[in-house]
């Protein structure tokens, strides 16, 4: 058998193959269900003790912003093919990460803890219940009240790629 006909029968082969698979797949990397046709996000709900009034809005937009953006699910209010909702657990805006010589800190990081369920009812072995939690680490000379709503935005960039991840990647 010749080199380039093993490779067009093994090609083949995979496709006849390919086509019985049950799920979907974009160029993103994710796995979902070809049944799952909806998915509704819910408002993050903030539970942290720190409050910043635009966390909660920040993060349910840029979650819903990677699913509309990036797989071919309609968003909706309520009952979705997936599901997702969620609080923010813990915010804390500074804490010290690195102390320079002279004992003060020269970094400060911020971070963010999400605690996120997920219902896949097409495949009820997808589900979780999870917390995600990331940082973001900046320079202590930094003013926070000005810089505040870009850190948020750069760990919720984090946060969201862990959630999409987990819930449809499935890597």
């Amino acid at each position: 058998m010749s080199k380039p006909f093993f490779i067009v029968l093994l090609f083949s082969a995979f496709l006849v193959f390919a086509s019985g698979c049950t799920a979907s797949y974009s160029f993103t990397g994710a796995s979902i269900p070809p049944e799952a046709k909806t998915i509704s996000i819910k408002q993050f709900r903030n539970n942290s003790s720190m409050v910043v009034a635009t966390l909660s809005q920040t993060l349910t937009d840029a979650l819903r912003n990677r699913f509309q953006t990036q797989t071919n699910l309609d968003i909706i209010e309520n009952d979705g093919d997936l599901r997702l909702e969620g609080a923010i657990t813990k915010y804390v805006p500074a804490r010290p990460s690195a102390i320079s010589g002279n004992e003060t800190a020269a970094l400060n990081r911020m971070t963010i803890t999400l605690k996120v369920k997920y219902v896949n009812t097409i495949d009820p072995t997808k589900n979780f219940e999870k917390t995600f939690t990331d940082f973001v680490e900046y320079d202590s000379s930094l003013d926070l009240a000005s810089a505040e709503s870009g850190l948020i935005s750069e760990v919720a960039e984090k946060l969201i790629d862990q959630i999409f991840n987990e819930s449809v990647v499935n890597w």
